[in-house]
């Protein structure tokens, strides 16, 4: 099964929003110092995953916009 960076991304979120709530919540530190560090650890494969996917377009700098221009009228 291929991840993908969206998917490492909202697993990441998760874990983070777990983190905060469960420090809300006064659990023991033993278990936010591990969800810290994985949600750490996490963040930076995410950041290289998407870093380094291999990804091609074909847009151009002058595609960016891709609404309505008054250029485009006919």
């Amino acid at each position: 099964m291929k991840i993908t960076g969206i998917g490492l991304l909202m697993l990441t979120t998760a874990i983070l929003v777990l983190l905060t709530v469960l420090a809300s919540l006064n659990f023991s530190f033993g278990l936010l110092f591990l969800l810290m560090c994985s949600g750490q650890v996490l963040l930076l494969i995410t950041v290289y995953k998407i870093l380094t996917d291999n990804y091609k377009t074909d847009k151009t700098f002058n595609d960016w916009y891709e609404d309505y221009t008054p250029e485009n009228e006919e």
